[in-house]
């Protein structure tokens, strides 16, 4: 692909995915899977153009987003054994040169990690949520909250359910059963054996524990956002975590309806309305810096005395949301062209 851009009098964005060197020569709006965020885009007279990264060429890529007015950004935080950390500097370097990045590295840190959970654990959306730091302390706390039942263990960075558990005591047992979110069948350890297992997580960040939500078998629902706006939702009934066969036997794709969707009116309002900008002010993050596209996964907690569902946070997802619902990508060209008419 030809890198070079000659000047235009539109604003500009470049959206960046990660791959390899072919990748990068092939691509194209026509054949990219943000075709529709392209297609957006341009009817709102923002030109667009891909941008394919990879360790090997980041100076490439480097020039090519310092010729855009803005970049958006879907790459994994880990992927094939790689981490963002040489990526990151480089969206931190051309967002000091002046150009806008969604989501930038420093809004990724504050609410894309599992550490949110902690953080906003008062909020309406918030449960008995803990820290870890260490594996020590790890080690000391946890038998106590074990005792109150079933917790889920979460890695600070991940994606795919990597470093997220769901831990139990065993009744007249000195072992603990522990399920890997990524696998099927749940194992037999000492509290000792697991915390050693989750020593890795610690070299980099913190651990978040949560209690494990029993109605997690009735579905998750996930809010997809464009800032601080609605852009449709998505529900599947899950396998991750769930011990029950009935119930596994039961989980299905994940299925996406608009923000219109009258079984998800509530929650919208919650996000739109109160808990986002709750968010915004206990993170200090502007409301100009929300990322173009983030999605909120939510679990049903307990009923509430009106009838109606509570909600608990589960995870946000910040760095790359995709799939999303059919509506979102004129969302996010609603939302990039705001927020570069306020650039100029």
């Amino acid at each position: 692909m030809n890198t070079e851009r000659q000047p235009s009098s539109r604003p500009s964005v470049a959206i960046l995915s990660r791959g390899d060197a072919a990748a990068r020569q092939d691509a194209n709006p026509r054949n990219s899977r943000f075709v529709h965020v392209f297609e957006a885009l341009a009817a709102l007279g923002i030109e667009a153009w891909p941008a394919i990264y990879d360790e090997s060429f980041t100076e490439e890529v480097r020039h090519q987003l310092l010729a855009a007015d803005g970049v958006l950004v879907w790459v994994n935080p880990i992927q094939d054994g790689r981490d963002r950390a040489d990526l990151d500097a480089l969206l931190r370097d051309v967002a000091a040169r002046g150009v806008w990045v969604s989501a930038h590295p420093d809004v990724i840190l504050k609410m894309g990690t599992k550490e949110v959970l902690y953080r906003t654990r008062s909020m309406g959306w918030g449960c008995d949520t803990a820290l870890y730091q260490t594996a020590a302390a790890m080690r000391a706390e946890l038998p106590t909250r074990l005792a109150t039942g079933p917790r889920v263990i979460k890695r600070n960075r991940g994606n795919g359910g990597q470093g997220v558990w769901k831990v139990e005591r065993l009744p007249a047992s000195p072992m603990i059963k522990v399920l890997d979110a990524t696998r099927d069948g749940s194992e037999e350890l000492t509290l000792d054996d697991f915390v050693r297992r989750c020593a890795e997580y610690f070299e980099n960040g913190s651990v978040v524990d949560q209690p494990f939500q029993p109605r997690l078998s009735e579905g998750v629902v996930r809010c997809y956002m464009a800032g601080d706006r609605c852009a449709g939702f998505g529900h599947h009934k899950v396998k991750a975590l769930v011990d029950s066969p009935v119930a596994r036997s039961e989980a299905g794709p994940r299925l996406y309806t608009s923000n219109a969707d009258p079984r998800f009116q509530r929650l919208r309002r919650l996000m739109e309305e109160e808990w986002t900008p709750q968010l915004t002010s206990l993170l200090d993050i502007a409301r100009g810096d929300l990322p173009m596209i983030w999605d909120a996964d939510f679990m049903l907690g307990p009923v509430l005395p009106d009838g109606t569902d509570s909600y608990v946070l589960g995870e946000i997802n910040v760095s790359s949301v995709h799939p999303y619902p059919n509506e979102a990508p004129a969302e996010i060209a609603a939302r990039v062209a705001d927020r570069l008419q306020r650039k100029h």
